[in-house]
């Protein structure tokens, strides 16, 4: 249980709405005659990817990948990437599209992107809902991104806190008090 915070609403429902509509239709149209694989990161794209995926007017396949930087309750990752739970089917020759909630230091994104690039897909591309570039470490940058944002914690949507808040609306700044 957590005490002693402060939500301050960032982005709304229907703001983030619209711009994953905006985001599928542009994946529509790059993809136009192709089948999609997308895979999402565990656990904070699932409401980001569920609701991606029904804007996507594409045959396409979803499967999650599972990895954790961050330890115990702190808002800092770790720097250091593990692999939980890996992708179940093969890659090769598949427009593949990593489905992320936020680019931070990158180096989570890097990671997956080495890992999944060396399966052999046809094509390869991220899409995240949040980009936060005043953190990054590590060189990568998203192909698709929702919204950019200034180096805040932020939680709803899908991303949490020590497993907390993600099912907000709203994506929120957390302060903790």
């Amino acid at each position: 249980m957590i005490s002693n915070y402060k939500l301050e609403t960032f982005i709304t429902r229907d703001e983030i709405e619209s711009k994953v509509k905006e985001l599928g239709e542009k994946i529509t149209e790059d993809f136009k005659g192709e089948e999609l694989f997308l895979v999402g990161v565990l656990k904070g794209s699932w409401i980001f990817m569920a609701d991606l995926v029904r804007n996507i007017d594409l045959p396409l396949e979803v499967s999650f990948i599972s990895v954790s930087s961050y330890v115990g309750q702190t808002t800092k990752s770790s720097g250091v990437v593990r692999l939980l739970c890996d992708i179940d089917k093969p890659l090769n020759d598949r427009n593949v599209i990593l489905v992320e909630d936020i680019v931070d230091t990158g180096l989570t994104l890097s990671y997956l992107k080495k890992l999944l690039e060396v399966r052999n897909p046809k094509s390869f591309k991220i899409c995240a809902l949040l980009d936060k570039p005043e953190r990054r470490i590590a060189e990568i940058s998203a192909d698709y991104v929702g919204f950019t944002i200034p180096d805040e914690f932020v939680v709803g949507y899908g991303l949490d806190y020590n497993g907390y808040f993600r099912n907000l609306k709203d994506i929120s700044i957390l302060k903790l008090l």
